[in-house]
């Protein structure tokens, strides 16, 4: 007589649950972002189109002055995350850290001067003022310096007068005429394109100058192994929703003109040719090809980058590029 009052008994009992179970936090992904980096469009999409619903993963950006900040910052565990170049995750690996790469994007930079230079290759760089980004050990300027050594026998090194510098401030002395040359990031590049500066050789050309045909990606997440292995749905959902975001920024007109603001351009050539070079760099394909490729790449670094520290160039150490654990 009594069994009418199960099922009730049971809806009671489900009911309580949901509670529960929609009351489990997400975990949180703390993820350091640089203040022009393209991280921030991709982003202000999984926000905007809520592409981060239903993750049980809470980003929680923490803005970062510039690419060497956010390695210490990673080292120092105030993030698990960062983009950058899966060369520098190489170095440290072959000093035993356990960091790891995930492709991001095959964009590297561009050699980029006036419309109206005489550089018109590698060799006519000789006795002029460059502008590097980065350091001494950028991934274009030790590209560069190979190229130049295999194609022009040219210690680029010593023929140039280099200057080092944050992407913004190499542009703005190129246009005041303070430099003949600027090897710069790919976004700084795309600006100097748009305004009628001319590409002398982007990063596609340098490897396939240094027989590279493999677009190898340049750009990356890097985290900690021992991180991605006791998080990996929070990676794996954090990778899949990125990837959506760079979707709907390349093939959306709306999702685009949402975080034209952050590119911080008004002028609508220039935005144009970010959205062009942004969506060209977007990654289709990594494996074990583009592995090898990678390990050639970085061999050949070695050739040029001399007595770095921590050293670069060599076999390219086992786990740079993170390889997610199978079912």
């Amino acid at each position: 007589m009594h069994r009418p009052r199960i099922l009730p008994a049971l809806f009671l009992l489900l009911g309580l649950a949901r509670p529960v179970l929609a009351a489990t936090p997400p975990e949180t992904l703390r993820i350091g972002v640089l203040a022009f980096g393209t991280l921030n469009w991709e982003l202000a999409t999984i926000q905007s189109e809520g592409l981060d619903q239903g993750r049980g993963v809470r980003l929680e950006p923490t803005p970062l002055a510039s690419a060497e900040a956010g390695r210490i910052a990673l080292q120092g565990g105030s993030v698990d995350m960062i983009v950058g170049d899966w060369i520098w995750v190489a170095q440290q690996r072959g000093q035993g850290a356990d960091f790891s790469f995930a492709p991001y994007s095959t964009n590297h930079g561009a050699l980029m001067v006036p419309a109206g230079s005489p550089i018109q290759g590698i060799a006519d760089l000789k006795g002029k003022k460059l502008g590097i980004a980065g350091g001494g050990l950028d991934k274009n300027w030790l590209l560069l310096r190979a190229l130049a050594r295999q194609r022009d026998g040219l210690d680029l090194d010593r023929a140039v007068e280099k200057t080092f510098g944050a992407p913004p401030l190499l542009n703005q002395q190129l246009e005041q005429g303070k430099l003949d040359a600027v090897l710069n990031y790919w976004n700084p590049a795309a600006k100097l394109e748009a305004q009628g500066y001319r590409r002398v050789l982007d990063g596609h050309g340098l490897l396939k100058g240094l027989g590279v045909e493999v677009p190898v990606p340049a750009l990356g997440y890097i985290f900690h192994e021992r991180w991605a292995k006791a998080h990996p749905a929070t990676l794996d959902a954090f990778l899949k929703m990125a990837a959506e975001a760079q979707r709907h920024l390349c093939e959306s007109d709306a999702a685009w003109r949402r975080i034209v603001p952050l590119t911080q351009e008004s002028d609508p050539k220039v935005q144009d040719a970010l959205r062009r070079d942004y969506c060209a760099g977007r990654v289709v394909g990594f494996g074990p090809q583009e592995i090898r490729a990678a390990g050639e790449i970085y061999r050949r670094l070695g050739e040029v980058a001399g007595g770095a520290t921590p050293a670069v160039g060599g076999t390219l150490p086992a786990g740079v590029f993170w390889t997610p654990p199978g079912p």
